[in-house]
């Protein structure tokens, strides 16, 4: 991957690059620029000043009404299984169904990924975990619930296959049963989603096919071994990075799956389900009451829907590893965007050029490594740590400006336990980022599945009669990109001061403490409305 010139266009122009799609998927950084030019109407300091007004006076009419934090302690909730239409899809035969088709769509796309054509736009496997996939779920996990824990293959296949050994071999417990140990937290799913995010933004090689399986074999290899090392649903919590990462997106979703039965609660192998807390959104525990209630009766668990965000506000103690997995995905997401931008080509142009690098960059080039790949894993690495430390210090500005009031309760708090107090409140700027970078490349460069779906392998077949279907870049304009942006960016940032201002009045005994602690996180929230409507709006330079 060779750095291209300077080829930007002038600044305040939200420029779409109109690439080939084999371009696009070879270089996933590119992806939330794809489509047409677009002039932005006014300034860009407009923008700025004017989103940034908007999330300072959300956070003085949060203020003025929001006193209690207590009050979504019991947030109104619509039960779904006592309408027909959800407990039918609640039934084992169509659960099944539906952990088939997806295994079957795994098998399928991973065969095509080794054996068919190797041109990633011939071929469906690119397309299918770059776009509809990663891209795709994210957004169903956030704006709909948690549905890759109902169809994720890997624990669907292990399932199997256990199941498949409790019959042949009566074992009642299939595999080594390690106990998890508490101290690893997510840390295993953190390093496995910064590889993953790694493949996505830095590796080469990331469109070929071929290439691509197998590194999903090798994933899949890992993931089985943990299972099988330390149980399914131990591993589910602590080491599927995804189940890890859609499950953090799903907290902001309107549905919840929430086990009521207490005696199935205090059987799970999690801590926090031992505990007696809120039981929603443990697989484990959510699997056992789906046995208990044979898909119909709705005894054991709730389906229900719920307000936007309230997920978030958990009164579960959030471990380092977990703060760190949020961070990585909002620095994960931003670095993607920061890439395309001419600041990061000048970087680039420094860190090549710098005389005590070079020689290294040499060295690693002889033994196989390109420049860009050192670069961009070097950029990539320190994304999170620059993110960690700038919210890390914004929350010791919180704990002193709540320790300006002199009450007890701000005492109680360290710099670390506010930091994991309030991470969660960064989740929808999260999702607001992830919207705001992939629209246009979901329902643009996503369109490649139409044709690939007739012929996944590439062999010229025509299976559902849409191999012949041409891409319409003009479905998702630059305007409507533009705007549907600012618009995610600017709401995302006010839910987030919301959800802040919320778990600050639980966490402190006064409202006087609680409102001081919001200064510092206002300035954090305007910060990052700054720095992600400027990356949008950056001309693309690759």
């Amino acid at each position: 991957m060779k750095r291209g010139g300077r080829q930007g266009r002038p600044r305040g122009v939200l420029a779409l690059s109109p690439l080939p799609l084999s371009a696009l998927l070879a270089s996933p950084a590119l992806g939330h620029g794809f489509g047409q030019r677009f002039d932005l109407p006014v300034p860009l300091d407009f923008y700025l000043v004017g989103a940034a007004a908007t999330v300072a006076v959300s956070f003085a009419i949060i203020a003025f009404f929001v006193r209690r934090g207590g009050e979504l302690d019991s947030y109104p909730r619509l039960k779904l299984l006592r309408g027909r239409l959800p407990r039918l899809l609640m039934r084992p035969a169509v659960v099944a169904t539906l952990q088939a088709a997806s295994v079957v769509v795994f098998a399928g796309s991973l065969a095509a990924g080794l054996w068919g054509e190797q041109s990633p736009s011939e071929n469906v496997l690119p397309t299918l975990v770059w776009i509809i996939w990663w891209t795709g779920m994210a957004y169903v996990s956030a704006l709909f619930g948690d549905v890759w824990a109902l169809i994720n293959p890997w624990k669907i296949l292990y399932g199997w296959a256990e199941s498949g050994v409790r019959r042949v071999f009566a074992i009642e417990e299939p595999g080594l049963r390690f106990r998890y140990p508490g101290w690893l937290g997510v840390w295993p799913a953190f390093l496995l989603f910064f590889v993953f995010v790694w493949g996505e933004l830095v590796w080469e090689q990331n469109a070929i096919p071929r290439n691509l399986a197998l590194a999903i074999v090798a994933y899949s290899v890992v993931t089985w071994i943990g299972m099988f090392a330390f149980g399914k649903h131990a591993w589910l919590r602590g080491g599927e990075a995804f189940n890890v990462a859609f499950g953090l997106l799903a907290r902001f979703a309107p549905s919840e799956i929430r086990v009521v039965d207490p005696s199935i609660c205090r059987s799970c192998s999690a801590e926090r389900c031992q505990r007696g807390e809120d039981c929603v959104g443990c697989n484990e525990c959510i699997s056992k009451a789906h046995r208990r209630d044979h898909g119909g009766s709705a005894e054991a668990r709730e389906w229900n829907l719920r307000p936007f965000g309230v997920g978030l506000l958990s009164r579960e103690a959030i471990s380092a590893s977990q703060m760190a997995f949020v961070v990585l995905m909002l620095a994960s997401v931003s670095f993607d965007g920061f890439m395309a931008t001419s600041l990061w080509l000048e970087l680039y142009d420094g860190i090549t050029s710098t005389r005590a690098l070079m020689p290294l960059l040499h060295q690693l080039n002889m033994m196989g490594m390109s420049v860009d790949s050192i670069v961009y894993t070097i950029g990539l690495a320190l994304a999170p740590l620059v993110f960690l430390t700038v919210y890390l210090t914004f929350s010791a500005a919180m704990l002193l400006a709540s320790r300006a009031s002199s009450k007890a309760g701000a005492n109680e708090y360290t710099t670390m336990r506010m930091a994991s107090h309030f991470v969660l409140s960064l989740i929808p700027i999260a999702i607001a980022y992830h919207l705001a970078h992939y629209v246009s490349f979901l329902f643009v460069a996503g369109q490649l599945i139409i044709p690939l779906a007739s012929d996944p392998f590439g062999f010229g077949w025509d299976l559902l009669g849409t191999a012949d279907y041409k891409i319409d870049t003009g479905l998702i304009g630059a305007r409507f990109t533009w705007y549907a942006s600012v618009s995610s960016v600017v709401v995302g940032h006010v839910i987030a001061v919301y959800l802040a201002h919320v778990l600050a009045l639980r966490g402190f005994e006064d409202r006087r403490s609680a409102l001081n602690s919001q200064y510092p996180m206002l300035a954090l929230m305007v910060f990052y409305t700054f720095a992600g409507l400027w990356i949008l709006a950056q001309p693309i330079v690759e």
